[in-house]
């Protein structure tokens, strides 16, 4: 098999790079040579961003391009445009905030969609520049378009610095903010499920169309994602739980400061209470949490804990002086059930 990919060097697009790579197909690593592609790729240049950016994908045939950009919609058109008589298959990297906020519990791929346009120049808005993505890559493939709606995505290679952030926060050992209930459903993927999905999907020809690309529904607890941090790091850390309502009460922001987490309500079933069937359907595997997580660890500590950063999203984290903050007010008497025995 012949992959194009547009990207490739960062989180997901490496990751489907070196899925591709280790199943022995040819791939070409479309990038702006900020970073090194995986070894055995071959590397083209360009800036989709910038006039002419496109230049090096003038000529060359493929069976399938995988594009993550999350940028304005326009370069996905472009890019598109130019592709679609010498690529079999386009597969966008798309989101699950296509959905309109908030999404009920259980909605599958033919809820109502945000409005988006493919010729968009700017991405202000992330859920309005990836439904325009979306739509670039349908009106230049037609069927032969699949978009992948992926939800939170965890794994080795993360950029963003959910996951890699609890397991510095925890190796650093002490009493640890672990925000409730124990028992909160979490529906994640990892990027190496997602790379898997994809590619074998190229492979047996997956029908186009969209895809909910996340585990199940409780695949995890944020007591299991937490506990698993505390045994692969091997921290004298204690998680200490506190309630929904004081984690908000101290002002303290999910998601943002805590990552990954979301208090009961809307959005936490906006996030993970998705209808994931129609992947599920076509093959989708999802691996234990304690496999991702140990898995992050150790690529964590090849690179001194220090998780490479988007320079476009802001770090994510509660900082010492808050988290510590938090504790004092507790220890007084402030905000009653911070402690959750769940």
């Amino acid at each position: 098999m012949r992959l194009l990919m547009l990207g490739g060097t960062e989180f997901v697009g490496r990751t489907v790079t070196e899925a591709a790579l280790a199943r022995g197909w040819q791939v070409t690593v479309f990038h702006r040579g900020q970073h090194g592609p995986p070894p055995g790729a071959t590397a083209l240049h360009g800036d989709r961003s910038a006039a002419a950016g496109l230049a090096a994908l003038a000529t060359g045939e493929w069976d399938a391009v995988v594009d993550t950009w999350g940028g304005a919609p326009a370069a996905v058109r472009d890019a598109a445009r130019l592709l679609a008589d010498r690529v079999g298959r386009y597969v966008y990297v798309s989101t699950r905030s296509v959905y309109p906020f908030p999404a009920a519990p259980g909605l599958d791929e033919n809820g109502p969609l945000v409005p988006g346009s493919p010729d968009a120049t700017v991405a202000d808005d992330y859920s309005q520049a990836k439904r325009g993505g979306e739509i670039a890559a349908t009106e230049a493939f037609g069927d032969r378009a699949v978009l992948a709606r992926a939800g939170l995505i965890l794994g080795p290679y993360e950029n963003i610095g959910r996951l890699p952030w609890w397991l510095n926060r925890i190796a650093r050992g002490g009493p640890v903010l672990a925000p409730g209930p124990r028992d909160l459903p979490l529906q994640y993927i990892d990027a190496r499920d997602l790379a898997a999905w994809v590619l074998d999907g190229i492979g047996d020809g997956i029908a186009g169309g969209a895809y909910n690309l996340v585990s199940a529904p409780g695949h995890t607890t944020m007591g299991e994602l937490l506990g698993h941090c505390v045994r692969v790091t091997g921290a004298d850390a204690e998680l200490r739980w506190a309630s929904p309502e004081a984690v908000q009460a101290a002002g303290i922001q999910p998601w943002t400061e805590l990552p990954v987490w979301l208090p009961p309500g809307e959005a936490h079933d906006t996030l993970h209470r998705g209808n994931v069937s129609k992947a599920l359907a076509t093959g989708l595997h999802c691996r234990p949490v304690g496999e991702t997580v140990a898995d992050t660890w150790q690529w964590l500590q090849s690179l001194d804990g220090v998780a490479p950063q988007r320079p476009d999203r802001p770090a994510v984290g509660l900082s010492r002086e808050r988290e510590a903050a938090f504790w004092r007010q507790v220890d007084q008497g402030g905000w009653d059930g911070a402690s959750s025995p769940r």
